[in-house]
């Protein structure tokens, strides 16, 4: 039996949740959203050709693991990362860090975690928590989208860390080798500020950025025209499931970038960031709207409420806001 002694906390998304929650183990002193600002976590990506359960692929942030990379860079924190071939040395190798106290992050397949609720287990293998011991063959789990600490068997735990599907988690594994004792965040809220403006800005790809929003904006309004009306309803409900049901989405993932853009504005003092802070709310309120009007057209595909023309304009004025603020971003003087 091996228990540490790692305090838990519900966070709004699970990699980010789960980089501040292992900082804080380790002595840093930080929130979530300044996790994830740092880590430039807020993106947006729409790829046609490549399908997820048969739906174009759609993302609001940033690829697997580059929060925890890029926050443990820029605070100098000291990391351990692995993947694995086999199950047996996974568990083995995540077994003697918890023998010596160490709590353990991993990236895990959400559908073979059955802490979790039914209604949430659908394959995305991108699911952080982290392990923090063993008792009568159970792991403990923080996982930082629940309020509460859960248990996994062996078995179900070992099938979540080497689940099929891009992307596959490969069994792996990170945990914290050495943090400093003090950090300086101006620097690293610099690099991550200039590093979302870049990303959202300069991709010269359709699928990549700010141009993306406009591409899926077109793509909507083609759907009653070049897809079934159950093709259409799927395509549509799999960008609202990725905005709202993984992790925080659309509008959340906006509300935790604006909530770092406010931290770190009172912090450097900066006015210019509050502003930012406040114009980013806005855009997660237009977010949340346009998940609201797109599950009514899904629900009932013959609205008269809203159309496919409507969800197209919203997601064009998104897009327009959004390119005034990240291109101002960019601006920026330090």
């Amino acid at each position: 039996m091996s228990i540490i002694d790692f305090h838990h906390s519900h966070h709004a998304h699970c990699e980010s949740g789960v980089t501040a929650n292992l900082l804080r183990h380790a002595g840093i002193a930080i929130s979530e959203p300044m996790a994830f600002g740092i880590g430039a976590g807020i993106f947006f990506a729409h790829i046609p050709f490549i399908k997820v359960n048969g739906t174009p692929g759609t993302t609001f942030r940033i690829w697997p693991g580059a929060v925890f990379k890029r926050v443990t860079q820029r605070l100098h924190v000291t990391m351990h990362t692995e993947k694995f071939r086999a199950p047996e040395k996974a568990m083995q190798a995540l077994d003697n860090a918890l023998a010596n106290g160490i709590p353990v992050g991993m990236q895990t397949g959400v559908f073979y975690l059955p802490y979790l609720p039914e209604v949430f287990r659908f394959h995305f293998n991108a699911h952080n928590l982290v392990v923090y011991g063993k008792e009568n063959g159970h792991y403990l789990v923080s996982d930082p989208v629940l309020e509460q600490v859960s248990t996994i068997r062996a078995d179900d735990l070992a099938r979540a860390r080497f689940a099929k599907g891009l992307p596959e988690p490969g069994g792996f594994m990170y945990y914290v080798i050495d943090a400093p004792k003090e950090v300086e965040y101006a620097p690293a809220i610099r690099q991550g500020i200039a590093q979302t403006a870049f990303f959202m800005m300069s991709p010269p790809l359709p699928w990549f950025g700010n141009k993306a929003i406009f591409l899926l904006a077109n793509k909507i309004r083609k759907y009653p025209r070049r897809l079934s009306p159950r093709r259409a309803s799927l395509y549509l409900g799999n960008v609202i499931r990725m905005q709202e049901e993984i992790g925080t989405g659309g509008g959340g993932f906006r509300y935790l970038y604006a909530a770092f853009l406010q931290e770190a504005g009172e912090l450097l003092q900066r006015d210019d960031l509050l502003r930012f802070a406040e114009r980013l709310t806005a855009s997660g309120d237009r977010w949340r709207n346009f998940a609201y009007q797109a599950a009514r057209l899904v629900k009932d595909r013959q609205s008269d409420v809203v159309s496919w023309n409507d969800l197209s304009e919203l997601l064009r004025e998104i897009g327009t806001r959004e390119k005034e603020i990240f291109s101002e971003m960019r601006k920026i003087r330090w």
